[in-house]
């Protein structure tokens, strides 16, 4: 078959290479855009309850490494200010996308996340970008004859094709229903990259004997939580949501906790942060004749009960259960008062990539030029999007980094034009 040319070939249809074909196919350069699926954007279009999470107000221009975890988070600065959420929220106003924001700056479509694929589509098309999805690349070179290509990637459908560069918009190995699989790393280390361990991130966890300790119990059981991991400089800590599952915890604040753990580590929940329980227990129960279990539910009102008569009947509290609060050892009392304001679990695992948002590790960030996501070991040859060692926060973090890192390949590349 004839080997075909094009000055930018980008493998991946997905948020960072479809944004990265758009801003590169409408300042001027040929660009061909390569998906092993049939269909573009599938995280875009499952994302968010189908209303996609497209970006966060937090994210407008100052300094966003705090909000990612990385070998390296500073290196996020400078794509990140380049193009901030107000760029993005442009983007769809252009295109009368009506969205709104929910919680802490998390901004959702009105109707469907299919309205973000549908504006990536336009853009795309409005700078000629050509398409080949249910297309696999089954091989990648360098070139190095004369003829100004840098690659040739063969294809499973489409022939080959040479190219000045390439972009690297695979995506990660989170959902492997949707067809995620590690493309992108062995591409990378082809070309003499590093790849920071990869692991599941904004994915619930999971605990031994979860059910046997009655915990699954629970399940369906909601409330507010400060979840913290680490310690001393390393610790970090949300003010979130938990969900109590059949297998263990979920929620928003075990999803965002999840990025920060690693196997061997505690997590301490706080289940009532305003509350100095050990205090208001041990200090206010002279002279009390309610029982601990009544005096416990009148003083923390706002815990689910269920979850208060599971705690109280753990093995260490429940024969002082019914006790007179005031006959009940401040020892006892203290230790209670541990598992309400310091509960210390230890997850035996997470639910893996299947339930994973993202992954966490990548292609190392050290080795990228963070201006323009271009390789500093091979010209022409860029890493965008979630491939990368970056991993945001849940709330519209991740998908800003895509834009925003294929923005800064797309720029990159018209250099070349």
């Amino acid at each position: 078959m004839t080997k075909q040319s094009t000055h930018t070939l980008i493998i991946g249809a997905g948020a960072a290479g479809m944004m990265a074909a758009a801003v590169a196919g409408q300042g001027g350069a040929r660009v061909l855009l390569i998906d092993h699926a049939l269909k573009i954007g599938e995280k875009i279009r499952i994302s968010g309850g189908g209303r996609c999470n497209f970006t966060n107000t937090a994210l407008d221009g100052t300094d966003a490494s705090k909000f990612f975890v990385s070998q390296n988070p500073r290196f996020v600065r400078s794509s990140m200010s380049a193009y901030t959420a107000g760029d993005f929220m442009t983007l769809l106003k252009k295109h009368r996308v009506k969205f709104h924001e929910k919680h802490k700056g998390q901004l959702f479509c009105d109707v469907s996340a299919q309205d973000v694929i549908d504006v990536l589509k336009a853009e795309c098309d409005a700078g000629g970008v050509l398409w080949r999805t249910g297309c696999s690349v089954t091989s990648v070179r360098s070139v190095s004859d004369g003829s100004g290509a840098r690659f040739e990637v063969e294809t499973s459908t489409a022939g080959t094709w040479r190219c000045v560069n390439l972009v690297v918009a695979t995506g990660g190995l989170s959902i492997p229903a949707i067809g995620a699989s590690g493309f992108g790393y062995a591409l990378a280390e082809q070309f003499g990259h590093s790849i920071v361990p990869t692991a599941p991130a904004l994915v619930p966890l999971t605990f031994a004997l979860w059910a046997v300790n009655g915990w699954s119990e629970l399940a369906g059981l909601s409330l507010p939580v400060r979840i913290s991991v680490g310690e001393g400089k390393k610790a970090i800590s949300f003010d979130e949501d938990i969900l109590f599952s059949h297998k263990g915890l979920t929620g928003p604040a075990v999803l965002q906790i999840s990025s920060y753990w690693s196997a061997g580590a505690a997590i301490s929940l706080n289940l009532a942060s305003d509350v100095d329980v050990a205090a208001v227990l041990c200090e206010g129960k002279f002279g009390a004749r309610v029982q601990l279990d009544t005096a416990l539910a009148q003083l923390l009102p706002a815990l689910p009960k269920r979850l208060l008569a599971h705690i109280i009947a753990l093995p260490e509290f429940a024969q002082y259960a019914k006790h007179k609060w005031a006959d009940v050892p401040d020892k006892v009392l203290k230790a209670l008062a541990q598992h309400l304001n310091n509960w210390q679990l230890m997850p035996s695992g997470s639910e893996g990539y299947k339930k994973a948002e993202v992954t966490r590790g990548g292609v190392c960030v050290n080795e990228l030029k963070p201006a323009t996501m271009g390789s500093r070991l091979c010209d022409g040859l860029y890493f965008v999007g979630e491939v990368v060692d970056v991993t945001g926060w849940l709330g519209g973090y991740n998908f800003q980094w895509a834009w925003a890192s294929g923005v800064a390949a797309g720029r990159a590349i018209l250099a070349d034009v």
